[in-house]
């Protein structure tokens, strides 16, 4: 309708400049005779054509505008809706963000929870295997004047040997002197004091004798005033004396065993009895280092009487050895009173 519209206001332009007698040829074709003959005989007003092509265009222009007037209420409502749908996964993101957090705080209040119970029932049975312990194995004063004297004569025995090696007897004989003081002197206090016994004396007393005889033995040895046979028989038979001393440690330490239960002096766990004949060759033996480092003091080296004497002591020392091995009662486990 409009392209046909276009053509007839160029035909009515040329009509128009034909009757002002200007000759202008025609700048359209005209489609049909028909149309031409009505075109030269009726006189059509231009006025009433370009007012039909108005309203027809102004109708057209409202059909768009119509049109276009839909598009941007539908294009409002989609961008309303898009507006709405941002929104809702937006709130959607905020509360999946505050759910991860508050399900992130309860995990770390779970764990918190459950760590602060696992320590408690950590502690709750590191404490009741300690009172087991305790329980089981009997706890004491070590530091005692018996003990004490008994580590003295253990760290005045080498310096005794160095003396000895030095040639220097007389010293050497008024250490000896000294050391058995010590050795009467404890054992008097913990018999007769209250609190002085202890169960550490009964192996810190023997062994402090065997460091003192083993340092003399081989001090007098060295310096050829004792056979050898009788010094390695006796150094001998005290190592083996204090390898069972450990053995009977770890035999009678109640588990959990640890090197640091193992050597806590204050967990008394054995309690040595020595035999008679054991006591018998300690008082020999004591005899003969003391009569042989007096015998340069007093001129009488390589006596008979010091040759009988090793004979005597090789003797006691054996058998000594062989009644810790057939006696029963030569060590006590011991366990705490309920």
């Amino acid at each position: 309708m409009r392209f046909c519209t276009l053509k007839l206001l160029n035909q009515f332009k040329t009509i128009r400049i034909r009757n002002n007698q200007i000759v202008q040829s025609s700048r359209f074709t005209v489609q049909n005779d028909l149309t031409r003959r009505q075109i030269d005989k009726i006189p059509i007003k231009l006025s009433s054509i370009v007012c039909f092509y108005s309203s027809d265009s102004k109708k057209h222009f409202l059909e768009i505008e119509k049109k276009a007037e839909s598009i941007k209420n539908v294009f409002e409502q989609k961008k309303v809706q898009i507006k709405d749908t941002e929104q809702k996964i937006r709130q959607k993101g905020e509360e999946l963000v505050k759910d991860l957090r508050h399900q992130k705080e309860v995990t770390g209040q779970i764990l918190k929870l459950k760590k602060d119970h696992l320590v408690k029932d950590i502690l709750e049975t590191k404490a009741k295997v300690r009172e087991k312990i305790e329980g089981v194995v009997e706890r004491e004063n070590i530091f005692t004047i018996p003990n004490v004297l008994c580590v003295a004569r253990i760290a005045m025995s080498p310096y005794l040997g160095y003396v000895i090696l030095q040639d220097n007897y007389n010293l050497a004989l008024g250490l000896l002197v000294f050391a058995g003081f010590t050795d009467l002197l404890d054992g008097y206090i913990a018999r007769n004091w209250e609190g002085q016994s202890s169960k550490m004396g009964s192996f810190l007393d023997p062994m402090a004798d065997k460091v003192l005889i083993a340092t003399l033995f081989i001090s007098l040895t060295w310096q050829e005033l004792i056979p050898l046979y009788l010094t390695l028989l006796i150094v001998a038979r005290d190592a083996a004396l204090v390898a069972a001393g450990f053995v009977i440690r770890y035999i009678s330490l109640p588990p959990p065993k640890t090197l640091s239960r193992y050597f806590d002096a204050t967990h008394a766990t054995a309690q040595l009895a020595p035999t008679f004949i054991s006591k018998l060759n300690t008082a020999v033996q004591l005899l003969l280092v003391g009569t042989t480092l007096a015998s340069p003091v007093f001129g009488y080296v390589d006596h008979p009487a010091l040759q009988a004497l090793c004979g005597i002591t090789a003797a006691s020392t054996i058998v000594s050895a062989i009644s810790y091995l057939v006696s029963k009662d030569t060590y006590k486990v011991l366990k705490k009173k309920l």
